[in-house]
């Protein structure tokens, strides 16, 4: 059963679909490093695993796309310099990432004070009094 999803979920779930997208078309028709493409079309599949869990509204799988996302900044960030269409595609990638992670840190940055705040509180009330003779 899906939950119902704020705008940072729903944002991630779209710029990480069209980043499958990005990267399935860059690779396989666009811009493919040899013709007819190649396998590096397999480059969306870690973040295609991470769908289902987006879509659920799952925060441990917006925790890992807020790291496997960094793989593709890197990789759009080197592919930058290339000639041709590959600096615009690349260009699409790094900025596809960027609006991932940061609304994932926007939804993620609330929960995991909640949960500080939360464990502080109970450790707080476990503590046995200080009764010092």
């Amino acid at each position: 059963m899906t939950k119902d999803l704020n705008w940072n979920q729903k944002t991630t779930i779209v710029a990480a679909i069209l980043l499958c997208l990005l990267c399935v078309a860059w690779e396989w028709f666009l811009a493919p490093l040899r013709p007819h493409g190649s396998l590096m079309v397999l480059k969306a599949v870690p973040l295609a695993l991470l769908l289902p869990g987006l879509i659920k509204g799952k925060n441990d799988s917006m925790q890992v796309a807020s790291m496997v996302i960094l793989l593709y900044f890197f990789e759009g960030f080197a592919r930058l310099f290339e000639p041709g269409i590959q600096t615009y595609l690349a260009l699409m990638e790094v900025l596809l990432c960027s609006v991932i992670f940061y609304a994932v840190l926007k939804h993620l940055g609330p929960i995991k004070k909640a949960a500080v705040a939360k464990k502080k509180a109970l450790e707080e009330a476990q503590l046995p009094p200080n009764d010092s003779v």
